[in-house]
């Protein structure tokens, strides 16, 4: 059931753990824990539409618009402020742990929640997820004082054209389309959110990398080898760095595997939940 800036879908859960109104589909009772979808940048919830459809019916599913993005009510923040605001919505929520799946930036506010709390992750998964290292020459010129703003500001003012025409040929663009059309002007929110974002990959992530306990904590990386915005590379180094960890290549998907390839990763999201507990 979509309700602001959520999206719920699964079975019913006990009342200490009930935060929403319902849910999309009726299904059986789960003890499982929950998961958590985390979207990348920008862009909200509904990215992660068609891999809800496809949940199998064991898996309880959340998936929240985050700080700056879609109808959330918080502002952007950086990767610790996106890790707090994320465990205060698990305490809101009475959920006292969670396996947490981010997408793309959101696999680094995964990264840094389980390295504030590793008590409340369940189990972690990648989805073409950030990680040291996979930043590009593209990514420091949208971090860089000035030069990075300006650029910005001329890109952002050509989304709506270019999201209109690539609609026009996509009827089934993805959600994130959606979310560039809506950018209209330097002082967007969303403009702003995105800045703040790029400069974190250069300015914290390193940090919570290294904060991070991977001894015992169940990891699922996903990663499409002809990804062009998060290499291939980045997932190898997590599989690495989790000795729990599975490493599963996928094709198809490029960047977007939420969207592209959204039956693949919802059963690779249902197996991995059903295997943690």
């Amino acid at each position: 059931m979509a309700n602001g800036s959520e999206l719920v879908v699964g079975p019913p859960v006990p009342a200490a753990l009930r935060y929403s109104t319902g849910s999309r589909r009726g299904k059986a009772m789960t003890t499982t824990a929950p998961v958590v979808l985390l979207h990348g940048q920008p862009g909200d919830h509904s990215a992660w539409d068609g891999v809800l459809e496809r949940l199998p019916s064991s898996v309880r599913a959340l998936a929240w618009d985050r700080p700056g993005y879609g109808s959330s009510e918080s502002a952007g923040g950086t990767l610790e402020e996106n890790a707090v605001w994320l465990l205060d919505r698990l305490d809101r929520a009475g959920i006292p742990d969670a396996v947490l799946a981010g997408h793309s930036y959101g696999g680094g506010v995964a990264l840094a929640a389980a390295a504030i709390a590793p008590e409340r992750v369940r189990g972690l998964i990648s989805i073409a997820g950030v990680w040291p290292g996979c930043v590009t020459r593209w990514d420091g010129v949208l971090a860089a004082p000035v030069v990075g703003p300006a650029l910005a500001v001329g890109m952002w003012s050509m989304m709506p054209r270019l999201a209109r025409w690539h609609r026009a040929r996509h009827p089934d663009a993805v959600a994130s389309w959606h979310a560039f059309a809506d950018i209209r002007h330097e002082h967007s929110p969303v403009w702003r959110t995105v800045l703040l974002e790029q400069r974190e990959l250069f300015g914290s992530l390193d940090h919570w990398v290294e904060r991070l306990d991977t001894t015992d904590m169940p990891a699922l990386i996903i990663a499409d080898p002809t990804d062009t915005v998060v290499p291939v590379a980045a997932a190898r180094a997590l599989h690495e760095r989790f000795p729990r960890s599975r490493l599963e290549l996928v094709s198809g998907g490029g960047h977007l595997l939420p969207q592209r390839i959204p039956d693949v990763i919802a059963a690779k999201i249902g197996e991995f939940v059903d295997s943690v507990g």
